[in-house]
């Protein structure tokens, strides 16, 4: 019969606990606040704002903000916020160029609706319905809801443009008045007015 006892067993800690792992973090700021990011050796894997729903917490990386990766993360919000605070001059109907190598972990299914939202434009927005189908279910709504919900590059893989049905704007694990602040940023109109559905 085997031994239970379990001092002689060992657990291993839930991932949950440990977040993920990469060669390198650092800290970055932004006018919304302040956002970790994680690079492994092949792309920009995660960029989380502080306290936003499904932030990984603590992460299993070297602190280097020097890491190829993560310089060209802050490269490009540099140039994507280059109009921050300018009402006159919203940004125009492009992405920054030079956009870092992405190293997105998560299912097939999630890697896929991630790669819908990166065709989505600044400026444009999208629904659910519109990126499920995108992501090749369209009977799969919720599941591509959980899936932008669950997106580990905000901002630059850019989840915030997804709107409710109607234009609501819903669920953005980053806060609705940020989610309302990029838009305004990015010139969708009417933005400003929409309300703010949790």
């Amino acid at each position: 019969m085997p031994n239970m006892n379990r001092s002689t067993q060992t657990t291993p800690r839930p991932a949950a606990l440990t977040g993920p792992s990469g060669a390198a973090q650092c800290r970055l700021e932004t006018p919304l606040g302040p956002m970790t990011a994680l690079a492994t050796d092949t792309g920009l894997a995660g960029l989380w704002f502080d306290a936003q729903a499904h932030h990984p917490g603590t992460l299993q990386a070297p602190v280097d903000a020097d890491h190829p990766h993560l310089r060209a993360a802050q490269r490009w919000l540099d140039a994507y916020w280059a109009t921050a605070g300018n009402a006159a001059a919203p940004l125009p109907h492009k992405t920054p160029q030079d956009t870092p190598p992405l190293d997105l972990r998560g299912t097939p299914f999630q890697r896929t609706v991630w790669a819908a939202l990166q065709s989505i434009a600044p400026g444009a927005t999208s629904t659910y319905a519109v990126v499920a189908a995108a992501a090749g279910s369209p009977a799969a709504v919720r599941a591509a809801g959980a899936a932008i919900g669950r997106n580990p590059v905000s901002v630059i893989v850019p989840c915030h443009r997804v709107l409710g049905s109607g234009g609501a704007l819903t669920g953005y694990a980053g806060g609705l008045e940020r989610k309302r602040a990029l838009l305004v940023h990015e010139g969708v109109q009417g933005c400003r007015n929409l309300s703010l559905s949790g």
